[in-house]
């Protein structure tokens, strides 16, 4: 690794971590092969890292939307927030799950002209209103999405997912948080 996972924050050594986060850390080395720098960055604070891992895990298991979807809403929301981390990690995980090579850019840069469906295109336009405008997504933006064929729980989905990357978002630039080199390859 060339960068630390941050640069505003020690980045604690998992040999000194709750053998919890050393387990969940491990499990992330072996499916990835290689530790997102993420997981680094949020065991400076233990506590913060299992909330934020729970409802992360939560917000992936637990839903009406496919994984392809999940990733393509972080990413979008990410572009929008100009946040490197979560835009080349989950922008990673976008072109695998959705298996596209270009669609993580596109999606970065500007939501409205890539190359997804029409369905997706309100399920991310809600997504960026929400994150740009939240108090003023109403009743008429859901209604939206259920046209477009979600349901009220997959449209709560949306938004969690939208709420959790904004969150995650301001806590990369707290943290300066720095991408792994191992993201910008996958998915290609």
């Amino acid at each position: 690794m060339s960068e630390p996972a941050m640069t505003r924050f020690p980045v604690p050594d998992v040999d000194d971590l709750p053998e919890d986060l050393q387990e969940r850390i491990a499990d992330e080395r072996e499916d990835a092969g290689f530790i997102p720098n993420v997981f680094l960055a949020l065991a400076y604070r233990p506590s913060h890292f299992r909330a934020f891992f729970e409802y992360y895990d939560a917000l992936v298991e637990q839903t009406e939307l496919t994984r392809a979807e999940i990733e393509m809403i972080i990413v979008a929301v990410s572009g929008v927030n100009d946040c490197l981390y979560c835009t080349v990690a989950h922008g990673a995980l976008a072109r695998i799950y959705a298996d596209d090579p270009q669609l993580a850019e596109q999606l970065a840069a500007n939501h409205r002209t890539a190359d997804v469906s029409e369905r997706h295109r309100a399920m991310l336009d809600f997504a960026v209103e929400l994150t740009e405008n939240g108090p003023e997504v109403e009743e008429a933006d859901i209604q939206r999405l259920e046209e477009a064929g979600y349901s009220r729980r997959a449209v709560w989905d949306i938004g969690s997912v939208a709420a959790f990357f904004n969150l995650s978002n301001r806590l990369a630039h707290l943290a300066d948080m720095r991408p792994n080199e191992g993201f910008y390859d996958l998915g290609r």
